[in-house]
């Protein structure tokens, strides 16, 4: 496996870091002080286009569809994706920055569902603020066909950064709670605790892809050398 830092630590197999070497060179960029709110939320864009590309090709898979025609007239099959019930979930704020990147690679428009996490600086531990999932349990009379269910095939969770994990962490407990049967998780960079405590919350139902790893966080709960606060590098509001 590639890693930002030549990583030793061996992660499950659902755990997945990008090899690109443009994944890598972008990240090195994007480390940088120097780099500005306009090139930082490009390079998010960059990135995520790419871990969430390798990332889909593994989680969806075609399906033959109706017949259509060309415009000079051949008919041929149509290919759609399944699962078709996919559902975005960004985590605020910096996973704000990664919906387009994955929008654009689905063929179908898909619902955006926000979920609003902040870590409690003293613990560390996240506190949830904001939460617009529909998903919900299903009952016993929508498992037998009567009424359908909410719930999503596959959730992807949209968040830049896993430092400690906690708060993906919380996001994926929310989600499993809330009735998804799938989760994909795409983020920039994650330290090498952070990716390993995730990975072993729901390993049969949830997908990690990742840019890069960095070995260690600090006191602070932050990646070294990591990226900074990527929502406040985002929105201008670094030193707030």
């Amino acid at each position: 496996m590639a890693s930002s830092t030549s990583s030793t630590t061996t992660f499950p197999p659902s755990v997945h870091i990008s090899q690109h070497p443009c994944v890598q060179a972008k990240l090195s960029q994007l480390r940088s002080a120097s780099t500005n709110a306009r090139e930082t939320k490009a390079l998010v864009h960059e990135i995520a286009t790419m871990v969430g590309c390798e990332a889909l090709a593994k989680a969806l898979t075609v399906q033959a569809g109706e017949t259509d025609h060309s415009p000079l007239g051949y008919p041929y099959q149509t290919a759609t994706i399944t699962p078709q019930n996919i559902r975005l979930v960004p985590i605020l704020r910096s996973g704000l920055s990664m919906i387009d990147a994955v929008q654009s690679l689905l063929p179908v428009a898909v619902p955006v569902h926000h979920l609003g996490l902040y870590r409690e600086k003293t613990t560390l531990q996240p506190v949830e603020y904001y939460n617009n999932l529909p998903y919900h349990k299903s009952s016993p009379s929508s498992a037998s066909g009567s009424q359908p269910s909410s719930s999503a095939d596959l959730a992807i969770i949209l968040d830049p950064i896993i430092a400690t994990g906690s708060t993906l962490g919380a996001a994926i407990e929310t989600l499993r709670e809330a009735g998804a049967k799938r989760i994909l998780a795409i983020a920039v960079l994650a330290s090498e605790t952070g990716l390993g405590k995730v990975a072993e919350i729901w390993p049969e139902g949830v997908t990690i892809w990742v840019g890069g790893v960095d070995r260690e966080t600090d006191g602070k709960g932050m990646i070294k050398p990591g990226l900074g606060d990527v929502g406040d590098r985002l929105f201008l509001t670094v030193g707030k």
